[in-house]
């Protein structure tokens, strides 16, 4: 099988949407009929992605095969809708980690293990497994950062090695930003030349360049970089910003862009089939209601910014179901933290809210404000949905303010109460003794089977699934029957029935707290389940209150 490799690479600075791009490309790839993968490079000395702070690197994604990625191997399955294996993610520290442990089980035979040529070589390895696994007539390979940076000199020298083996099956695009400057108010396009030119130094000319910008590129700035940059004219994309990321597949089929990536490869141009996507996109444009979900978390802010990619599946999610509902989710940043200070602006936000997610996190930081809402939410009807640590906050707060315990705690917070009524798992004792901290989670699918009648079995239809989890303490077991006797419903459990994995409240519009993530698995044409019973109930909640499911107004949404 002929595989063909397309280099997605960034130029003038990170976070302009290669991801996107490369997941928007992918889709209209496939949609034409051929075979695509996607493959994230992170240049970060890190393994992996689980030990990167979240406010620093955005969401850790979760694979199926349990690997903790970067964000954009989420963007990747929304769009292409399959599967991305652990294969398809690597870093700096991957590499490098694999090439020492064949020096030192001598598979390099004695020779001088060099970082020139054997790191390049692995890096192809990796790449190549990749393609042949997921069978893939194209694979894209997006090279995390720009690149001006030193870490990815070996990753670019790798692509260029490949293409000089196989000229005809790899190509490169460049994803470049052209600034506006508002005291010059002209498009300038000087930056992605730069850009383009330190390209050229590592022995690589582009075959695309997606122009990045917040207005629509014009035609002399495509001819200027065509002409200085020695790419063809009809091969300069206009990426201006979009209203919604899931309008740039036709952004991109508007400008013929897989089409002339396939003429690049030799391969035969079809017609694209998006009929289920752009009826997506219409319901999606076409919602006149909106309600309001308020997501309460502490990992929001950067100084004076706030970065909703800490939560990104979690926000994907929730407009993937608001858009099967027929309505407009507006999402509410609500800081836990601040919930803590004051629990009459706790109230206030909260009573506005027609459904209301706690998603995961880790440690102490804000989650007495979380518990808070729990509580508000339990007593006052709200739909909420509990994730990960949202799970073991709802289990928290019954034990305290239903059974009385009121230091029932989690052991990652309070190793002396006297009530754990979440606690560490007994395979993980050794890992934190140790230290053990990198990728020795609890990580990727497992199944969970359902209690007939309840509101998770009823929202998935069915009485066995399969989610993705990530964490390292659990519910206590030795509480199961108190804080069942006391209304709390274990709704799902492991086959094995030693991990709760689902608790709900019967008697409540919508109260489900799940120990794995299932944002994870929610894509745009397939919506996850709990997350449409959220909404569902929001939409319940909007009519009867009348506090939300408003007009849609011209206020930017989230």
């Amino acid at each position: 099988m002929k595989h063909h490799y397309l280099f997605i690479v960034g130029g003038v600075m990170s976070g302009v949407g290669k991801g996107t791009s490369s997941a928007a490309l992918g889709l209209t790839l496939k949609s034409k009929g051929y075979s695509v993968t996607a493959i994230k490079i992170d240049p970060y000395v890190n393994v992996d992605a689980g030990t990167m702070n979240p406010v620093e690197h955005g969401e850790v994604f979760v694979t199926v095969d349990g690997d903790e990625t970067d964000q954009d191997v989420g963007t990747y399955e929304r769009y292409l809708e399959t599967n991305i294996p652990r294969i398809n993610y690597m870093t700096t520290g991957r590499v490098y980690q694999t090439v020492i442990e064949r020096e030192r089980n001598l598979e390099y035979k004695g020779k001088c293990v060099e970082v020139v040529p054997h790191v390049p070589e692995e890096i192809i390895s990796r790449i190549e497994k990749a393609s042949k696994e997921a069978k893939a007539d194209i694979t894209l390979i997006e090279v995390g950062g720009t690149v001006g940076e030193y870490q990815n000199v070996l990753f670019l020298e790798a692509a260029r090695m490949m293409q000089v083996k196989d000229p005809n099956s790899v190509r490169f695009v460049i994803v470049s930003y052209l600034p506006v400057p508002p005291s010059v108010g002209e498009m300038k396009s000087k930056p992605t030349q730069y850009a383009i030119r330190t390209l050229n130094s590592a022995g690589i000319r582009p075959d695309f360049v997606v122009g990045r910008s917040p207005m629509a590129m014009d035609d002399p700035r495509k001819q200027k970089i065509a002409w200085i940059c020695g790419v063809p004219k009809e091969h300069i994309i206009s990426a201006p910003d979009a209203k919604s990321v899931y309008d740039i597949p036709d952004m991109f089929e508007q400008q013929d862009f897989a089409n002339n990536v396939l003429k690049c490869f030799g391969l035969k141009k079809k017609e694209s089939d998006l009929k289920r996507w752009h009826g997506f996109v219409k319901k999606m444009k076409s919602a006149k209601k909106e309600i309001k979900v308020g997501v309460v978390g502490k990992y929001f802010s950067t100084g004076d910014f706030v970065l909703s990619d800490v939560y990104l599946s979690v926000l994907e999610a929730i407009k993937h179901a608001a858009v099967s509902e027929g309505v407009k989710a507006k999402i509410e940043w609500l800081n836990s933290e601040e919930f803590e200070k004051s629990p009459v602006k706790m109230k206030k936000e909260l009573s506005q809210m027609d459904a209301v997610i706690v998603p995961g996190g880790f440690g102490s930081r804000g989650i007495e404000g979380k518990i808070k809402t729990i509580e508000y939410c339990r007593k006052n009807k709200i739909p909420y949905l509990g994730l990960c640590y949202g799970m073991q906050c709802a289990v928290i707060e019954y034990a305290r303010n239903v059974l009385g315990w009121k230091d029932a705690n989690t052991t990652e917070i309070d190793e002396k109460t006297e009530h754990p009524v979440v606690h560490i798992q007994e395979s993980q004792k050794d890992n934190v003794a140790k230290g053990s901290y990198g990728g020795t989670l609890r990580l990727g699918g497992y199944p969970c089977m359902l209690k007939k009648g309840s509101k998770a079995s009823g929202a998935y239809k069915t009485d066995m699934i399969s989610e993705r989890h990530r964490h390292r303490y659990e519910f206590n077991n030795e509480y199961r029957d108190a804080l069942q006797s006391a209304g709390l419903v274990i709704s799902g459990v492991s086959p094995d029935d030693h991990f709760v994995e689902i608790v709900e409240l019967e008697n409540h519009p919508f109260f489900v707290g799940v120990q794995f993530h299932p944002e994870f698995q929610s894509r745009p044409l397939s919506p996850h389940p709990l997350f449409v019973g959220l909404i569902k109930a929001g939409k319940s909640r909007g009519k009867a209150t009348g506090k939300g499911m408003g007009k849609v107004t011209g206020k930017k949404k989230v």
